[in-house]
């Protein structure tokens, strides 16, 4: 592997750092959101640096600034459900249907496989990466995407069983 040095890295953030954010910003269409993925891109990139080559760098970073662009898409699909239960308002803030919502995504969550439920909650509410709910359930990344899919695709049916629209946006 290439022994890439710290004035490359630089080089690289300079010449790219714009771009990658255009793209971020055009996923996110969130200003703060897109920057932080643009610096976690390259931090996920500076760790395993020792595996990169050059030619390939640019490639990569794309790659990964837009499956952690898509990642917090994601998570802000299920957060809408989830926020309002957790959020800082007071109960008596929350208009009835936030209540109604909060307790079916519960029930509907509570009824998912606990597998599929535990790979749910760790990628979508605590925004592990697919590496590391496969380190810490001791499984494949591909089951991780799998039951991932499951999972979302069961939450789906139990909240549309009890009148909760899934939101799409």
């Amino acid at each position: 592997m290439a022994d890439i040095d710290e004035a490359q890295w630089i080089a690289w953030y300079q010449s790219l750092e714009k771009p990658l954010y255009n793209v971020a910003y055009r996923w996110l269409w969130d200003a703060a959101e897109s920057q932080d993925v643009v610096q976690e891109a390259f931090l996920r990139c500076w760790r395993i640096r020792d595996r990169i080559e050059p030619d390939t760098f640019k490639a990569l970073i794309y790659r990964t600034t837009l499956r952690l662009a898509s990642n917090r898409v994601r998570r802000r699909k299920l957060w809408r459900f989830v926020s309002f239960a957790g959020s800082d308002r007071d109960a008596g803030e929350q208009g009835d249907d936030d209540v109604l919502a909060a307790g079916a995504l519960r029930r509907a969550l509570a009824g998912v496989a606990e597998p599929l439920r535990q790979v749910l909650v760790l990628s979508e509410l605590v925004g592990l990466s697919y590496k590391e709910i496969a380190e810490i359930m001791r499984i494949t990344e591909g089951t991780v995407g799998s039951r991932r899919h499951r999972a979302i695709a069961e939450l789906k049916t139990r909240l549309r069983a009890m009148g909760v629209r899934w939101n799409e946006n």
